[in-house]
């Protein structure tokens, strides 16, 4: 709730120019729209709009505008006449989906239709509504945070590796073209600052850099803590092993506390190597250099394991203006590095890599 699902498509209907869009809204009153679409500070002249939440009914006003695209805002709040149970429920949405499906069809009409997810994460409702519809896109992130992502989870007509950023702003979702810059904090002008390492991470196809940032401290109340904000909890304590068994440093009685910065969760498995040097980093109160980046995969033996797409994530480095990358040994075999002004450190373990920091 309250994530911009109807900003966004707001914002893209109006910019549309020539087709007749029908948007059907059973959440809000055609004043409310008028108000954001006044806010967002677009016009269309072709964008006609219906409050009601009778199926039978939206059906009839399809017949007579006959739109070149339709909207439903949301199916959950569409209910049939043909079945007893209320708005919401899995039949109905079941229902009312499989007759929109059908006039989409026969008629050759996109239609679009915005829906809730729960808090698992998956569609609210039955999960044939994902199995019905051609493409599926996520949008996420958190309210407290200015970012959003949207995601193609499943795509009949291209890539699900795509990947959109916003950013919430009072005239609606502004593009971000750049997210790393937005990403990592400008803290070079206070010195450095220990527990950082930035990591190059990929989200779908797009490389960008991101900030880990670390703190340890002796336990205060005996048990250890182990606190993780948009980082896999699991995946951190099986580092903190390995730094613990394969490198020796010694954090079973210190308290560990790890942040992804600018509220974004990542899975991807290259930013193991930021993630233990920002916690080494923390450890030693030692900082990371802030024109150092890396990234890389690290095996339980402490190996530091080669990933994929390492060209997009030295050129994006690159760009940023990053002196020096930490990757993987042996990962950049057949890639010309001669045109590259960035220094490429390649590193097969864990002692490896700290000791091109820290030496």
């Amino acid at each position: 709730p309250g994530i911009g699902k109807s900003t966004l498509v707001l914002q893209n209907i109006l910019s549309i120019r020539g087709k007749r869009i029908l948007y059907v809204s059973g959440e809000e009153s055609a004043s409310q729209l008028k108000m954001r679409a006044d806010r967002i500070g677009r016009l269309s002249d072709n964008c006609y709009i219906v409050c009601d939440t009778s199926l039978e009914n939206i059906l009839g006003h399809i017949k007579q505008v006959e739109p070149e695209l339709v909207v439903v805002d949301s199916i959950q709040t569409i209910a049939s006449d043909a079945i007893e149970s209320s708005a919401g429920s899995v039949s109905q949405v079941r229902e009312c989906a499989a007759q929109l499906l059908r006039y989409a069809k026969a008629s050759g009409t996109p239609v679009i239709l915005i829906g809730h997810i729960n808090k698992e994460g998956s569609i609210a409702g039955p999960k044939v509504l994902e199995h019905i519809v051609d493409a599926v896109l996520q949008f996420e992130g958190d309210r407290h945070y200015m970012y959003r992502i949207l995601r193609s989870i499943k795509n009949r007509f291209g890539s699900t590796s795509e990947l959109g950023i916003y950013e919430m702003v009072q005239r609606g979702l502004r593009e971000v073209s750049n997210p790393s810059e937005l990403l990592l904090s400008q803290s070079a002008d206070d010195g450095e600052l220990s527990g950082m390492a930035i990591g190059v991470t990929l989200e779908g196809v797009r490389p960008f850099l991101i900030e880990a940032q670390a703190l340890v401290s002796t336990a205060a109340y005996g048990t250890p803590q182990r606190s993780v904000t948009g980082f896999d909890s699991k995946r951190m304590n099986m580092l903190l092993a390995v730094l613990e068994k394969r490198v020796g440093f010694k954090l079973a009685q210190k308290d560990v506390f790890l942040n992804i910065a600018g509220g974004l969760k990542v899975n991807d498995p290259a930013l193991d190597l930021s993630v233990i040097c920002a916690i080494l980093s923390s450890n030693v109160d030692m900082a990371v250099p802030r024109d150092v980046c890396m990234s890389g995969e690290v095996g339980l033996s402490g190996e530091i394991r080669p990933i994929t797409r390492i060209e997009q994530r030295v050129l994006e480095a690159e760009k940023l203006g990053f002196s020096t990358i930490l990757v993987p040994k042996n990962n950049m075999k057949g890639f010309d590095t001669s045109r590259l002004k960035i220094k490429i450190v390649e590193v097969a373990k864990v002692e490896e890599a700290f000791r091109a920091l820290f030496a």
